[in-house]
């Protein structure tokens, strides 16, 4: 076996032996690398942990970040929904039906569209022009659809959660390639 840190040939004393352990620097070496697989079993059971720590709420909220990511870049050159002004400095993933008002359509792809911060913030998403803009987008079923599922709600999971999140992820990555 040759060390790997001087190359030298040595004979393993120890299973799995990768240094001579005959050299300053080799016996060096060794110390580093076991430092190094030390920490990183250190970091991942640091992650570990905070994995484990984590509430439905903040699996919504890394969820929501990344599907707002693929709202933003699906709808990216389009003009803002409600008031179709176009060049926007800042822009939001803004839901017709509100996020915190229907749970079941707040990842639902019709529901959500490209909206100029103004309109988003400032005017409460401005849903009169939203819903003429909406319905001329993807229709007047569709939109009924939206409107009659908006009292309706739904309990994620953390594993629903985690699906849909790497799903958008995945399609971030197609967006991103195209």
């Amino acid at each position: 076996m040759r060390c790997k840190n001087c190359k030298d040939k040595f004979d393993e004393k120890y299973f799995l032996q990768k240094y001579c352990m005959k050299k300053d620097e080799c016996i060096t070496a060794f110390w580093k690398s076991a430092k190094k697989e030390k920490l990183k079993k250190q970091r991942k059971a640091l992650k570990a942990k905070k994995e484990s720590l984590k509430t439905i709420t903040d699996y919504l909220a890394e969820t929501q970040k990344v599907f707002n990511t693929f709202i933003k870049l699906r709808d990216k050159g389009k003009p803002c929904i409600s008031c179709k002004r176009t060049n926007l400095k800042k822009v939001n993933a803004g839901h017709y039906i509100a996020r915190n008002k229907s749970k079941l359509l707040t990842f639902n792809e019709d529901n959500v569209h490209l909206q100029c911060e103004h309109c988003n913030n400032s005017l409460s998403g401005n849903l009169i022009e939203y819903r003429k803009n909406l319905i001329e987008k993807i229709g007047e079923k569709k939109v009924e659809y939206l409107e009659e599922k908006r009292h309706e709600t739904k309990h994620y999971t953390r594993e629903e959660l985690n699906e849909i999140k790497e799903h958008y992820k995945q399609k971030i990555k197609e967006y991103e390639n195209d």
